[in-house]
């Protein structure tokens, strides 16, 4: 009988400390043990009285064949099913110089731009490809996703009318998880979505409209009456689009958009079953103080040298709190940066050619269906086709189905969209499966009054880097100009010490994790139901909790969550009216804006001159608004690193009064194994696996 042959337990690869060094830090210290360095740091009271149900350690080949099995159990079918996700080509050039390169997916926040400037001029190509495509003025370093994009642009355009209007228009074509998006956003804010055609009549009750440009059916039409609608009435226009349809459609600001917004996921970024992607947002320059999320400018060193930062952040939580523009504080960092290198590399030429050639076979299939006696729903698309199938669309699906192909299932309707990797074999299949014969006409022709004629991304950037080694040159000249964990620990804080370990990141490219479609069958992606099943548990197990959602995207929309559970929570027991939130002075920004966004009143609490929380106050505070008192938030340990000795005191005053409390856990690699914030008396909590764990920071 023959054994796998011994392998290194992961700590002991990725913990920094030997066995002698931890004997150097005891002695100094002049502490005995590990354990009883625990004792000091950490408040014997709320010590977990449990163990974690996590099961033995694995070491690197046992895990990683272990998430081969699970990938194994995704089906990899051709998805055409569109709704904002499409297959790409990564460049290999970029797969293996960005995404699986740890000197871009292991840097921190650019926060201190002198140890930043790589990742700042890519992110720099990024805004300016997207505002370039766009039509507009300014963009931001990219969201979390489109279905956000769209509901900050939404609450910016709220604050732009200054209140006087609280109905949202939203165009019927709208992909359905931005409208489920919207609603949950619109209802703490007491905005009202109506889902009505863009260009019909409105009052200036009416804020903003969004508008899909191509629609999520595929449409493409004249959108200029749309706009002119909502501009009578003093609301702006938001337009929700595509950048590959931006380099044959005319340009949004063009047609006189204040807001553009979509997914940058089809610029070379893997479907990975739905994220994460970087979502673009760009806006006019009179709006740039009110743009969300961050922005990356051109200014000068001490030496009168051009250099990039993180420009206007008076905008941002750390300084505007509550009154912040949004409470997203980062960016999909490395998935904008590789959207942006794909900009770079296929230039502006090379994105006209790959989005004719999508647009070309949607034409051949339309034209194909239509040959064969089908009504096709738009005589104008993009790379989306939708077939009238009021009787028979099971039967098209199936079919489809059968060829190994993925559509979208519409009511009394089929949609079929396709995409850079779409070829002309899998059309033939595809026609074959659906009952139709193959030909070389082509249906659905821009209408001209819509085609772009004007040039885009002229910038010398877009057009240097065409051969690999040239491409490969310009990304390392970036890389030496950042600091990442390939070269040096960075000490910045709790927020900081994270691994990106490469047994982790791995497995993010394996086909079975990244051509999986969001929407696909769930038939086909029970690895990724296994995967997610058991990481939910494993967390649970890991902080205490009954349960754990792994839907947030970030840890500022983990905030919003946890908080809108709250407010549910005391709706159900019939206190809907309790909505103060109370924060301490010492609270990371995005807490206060969170508070506001969830549409709760923010009572600040005092820190004391060591910068705990002054429990004194917290009792005044809490007395006063017991009646409409909702929760705290607070960080643990604090935002200073400290574990504040009061905390279940805290949670005790506050329960008593008949609120929540809600522990921010940005800095739980300090609890883990050895705290349980419900056994101390938290209810909710969000976890950020970009700081925790092992994803890239945004």
């Amino acid at each position: 009988m023959t054994t796998a042959a011994p392998q290194a337990g992961f700590v002991t690869r990725h913990i920094g400390l030997n066995d002698a060094e931890i004997s150097t830090m005891l002695s100094r210290l002049d502490l005995p043990s590990v354990d009883a360095l625990i004792g000091e740091v950490i408040p014997p009271s709320i010590l977990r009285h449990d163990s974690m149900d996590i099961g033995a350690p694995l070491s690197e080949a046992e895990i990683l064949d272990e998430l081969a099995t699970i990938a194994g159990r995704n089906i990899i079918n051709t998805s055409l099913i569109g709704m904002g996700y499409y297959g790409c080509h990564t460049p290999p050039v970029i797969l293996r110089n960005v995404l699986e390169n740890p000197a871009w997916y292991t840097a921190y926040t650019p926060y201190q731009p002198e140890i930043s400037q790589g990742r700042l001029e890519a992110i720099l190509n990024y805004q300016t490809m997207v505002a370039e495509l766009t039509g507009m003025d300014i963009a931001n370093a990219s969201l979390l996703d489109e279905a956000t994009a769209a509901a900050e642009a939404m609450a910016m355009a709220f604050r732009a009318h200054r209140g006087k209007g609280q109905m949202f228009r939203v165009d019927p074509d709208t992909h359905p998880q931005t409208l489920a998006i919207l609603r949950t956003r619109a209802k703490p804010l007491g905005i009202t979505i109506d889902v009505t055609a863009p260009s019909a009549p409105c009052d200036e009750g009416v804020f903003g409209t969004l508008i899909s440009y191509p629609g999520s059916s595929g449409a493409v039409r004249d959108i200029r009456p749309d706009i002119e609608a909502i501009h009578a009435v003093g609301g702006l226009a938001i337009v929700a689009s595509d950048l590959l349809a931006l380099t044959l459609l005319e340009s949004p600001g063009t047609l006189g958009a204040d807001i553009v917004l979509g997914s940058a996921q089809r610029f070379g970024v893997p479907l990975g079953n739905g994220g994460p992607h970087a979502a673009f947002f760009a806006t006019l320059a009179k709006y740039q103080r009110a743009i969300p999320g961050r922005l990356v400018g051109v200014s000068q060193d001490s030496a009168g040298r051009m250099a990039y930062r993180l420009a206007l952040q008076t905008r941002e939580q750390h300084i505007r709190r509550d009154k912040a523009t949004s409470n997203i504080c980062t960016a999909q960092v490395l998935l904008a940066v590789m959207a942006g290198f794909y900009a770079v590399w296929h230039g502006p030429e090379g994105l006209r050619s790959i989005a004719r050639h999508a647009h070309g076979l949607a034409g051949q299939f339309a034209a194909a269906m239509k040959a064969a006696g089908r009504t096709i729903r738009h005589d104008s698309f993009f790379d989306t086709v939708t077939l009238e199938a009021a009787d028979d669309a099971d039967s098209l699906m199936t079919a489809a189905l059968d060829a190994g192909i993925n559509l979208r299932r519409m009511d009394g309707a089929v949609a079929v969209s396709f995409d850079e990797t779409s070829t002309a074999q899998m059309l033939e299949r595809l026609l074959g499966a659906l009952g139709a014969g193959a030909g070389d006409e082509v249906y659905g022709d821009l209408p001209s009054h819509v085609v772009r004629t004007d040039s885009f991304m002229q910038q010398p950037v877009f057009h240097a880097y065409r051969t690999e080694t040239e491409m490969l040159r310009y990304m390392r000249r970036l890389a030496d100009r950042d600091l990442a964990l390939d070269r040096c620990m960075i000490p910045l804080g709790s927020c900081t010490m994270k691994l990106n370990a490469t047994a982790e990141m791995i497995p993010v490219t394996w086909p079975g994790f990244a051509n999986i479609h969001p929407y696909a069958p769930a038939d086909q992606m029970k690895g990724y139901g296994e995967l997610i099943t058991r990481l939910e548990r494993l967390l649970a197990e890991c902080t205490g909790y009954a349960a754990v959602s792994v839907q947030p995207n970030a840890g500022s929309q983990g905030e919003f969550a946890g908080l809108l559970a709250i407010a549910r929570y005391h709706e159900s027991r019939g206190d809907g009216h309790r909505n103060v939130c109370l924060i301490p002075q010492s609270a990371h920004g995005t807490n206060p804006a969170s508070a506001a966004m969830a549409g709760m009143k923010v009572v600040v609490v005092k820190c004391d001159d060591d910068g705990n929380i002054d429990i004194m106050d917290l009792k005044a505070k809490v007395e006063t608004h017991r009646d409409a008192l909702a929760a705290i938030m607070v960080t643990y340990p604090s935002t200073h690193g400290v574990f504040e000795e009061s905390i279940a005191e805290l949670c005790d005053i506050v329960h008593e009064a008949g609120g929540q409390v809600y522990v921010d856990g940005a800095n739980l690699n300090a609890l883990v194994g050895h705290c349980a914030p419900p056994q101390f008396g938290a209810d909710v909590s969000h976890l950020n696996l970009h700081k925790t764990f092992c994803i890239p920071h945004g």
